[in-house]
């Protein structure tokens, strides 16, 4: 393999169609010319991979909203059903009746009410970022709960009423978990949605 250096070294046969006068006149102009130490390289190093500060400050947005959300008076078997204004009534009774197709799922079933909120808002803005429509969430009856009530149920109500993208949600049928579950429905963020 030939290095550049030796294609243009002064060793190497000259062109024959530039004659002396315009190779002198070249060499003047350009002046000096040294060759570059190879030893002197910088080494490659690799770049640290980019990280999408706007999305990490948008999913911590959502983390500081859902902190907010006080839980919601609830019962074990309770259906939860909330819709924002301008949504039509029929938007609703399709979601409750499972019309949309659930694109994806969640189980926080069990979890701790800090661990459930966290893991919410990283589902929602990822369902969001995906452009995905309707999701499922499932959040358990609070059978176990005891005296205290359903605490992730009571909550989840508060939690996706402050979240921008959530145009309604309500509890599942019951063969879909019932009122251990609800159908979420997004804002459309693709073209579609203009």
């Amino acid at each position: 393999m030939k290095h550049r250096s030796d294609t243009y070294s002064s060793e190497h046969r000259e062109d024959a169609s530039v004659d002396d006068d315009d190779r002198a006149l070249f060499r003047a102009a350009v002046g000096p010319v040294h060759s570059l130490d190879r030893n002197r390289r910088r080494p490659y190093r690799r770049r640290p991979p980019v990280r999408p500060q706007q999305t990490e400050a948008d999913a911590r947005a959502v983390m500081d909203e859902l902190l907010d959300a006080p839980p919601v008076d609830i019962e074990t078997g309770d259906n939860l059903a909330w819709r924002r204004d301008g949504v039509q009534h029929a938007v609703l009774r399709k979601l409750r009746r499972g019309h949309y197709r659930c694109q994806a799922e969640l189980d926080l079933h069990g979890m701790t009410v800090a661990t459930a909120r966290q893991m919410l808002g990283r589902f929602l803005h990822n369902a969001v970022a995906r452009d995905q429509r309707c999701v499922r969430i499932v959040h358990g009856k609070g059978l176990r709960s005891g005296n205290r009530g359903p605490a992730l149920k009571a909550r989840i109500g508060g939690w996706l009423r402050k979240h921008d993208q959530v145009v309604a949600f309500c509890s599942a049928p019951a063969h879909d978990g019932g009122t251990g579950a609800v159908y979420v429905l997004l804002r459309p963020t693709g073209p579609q949605a203009k």
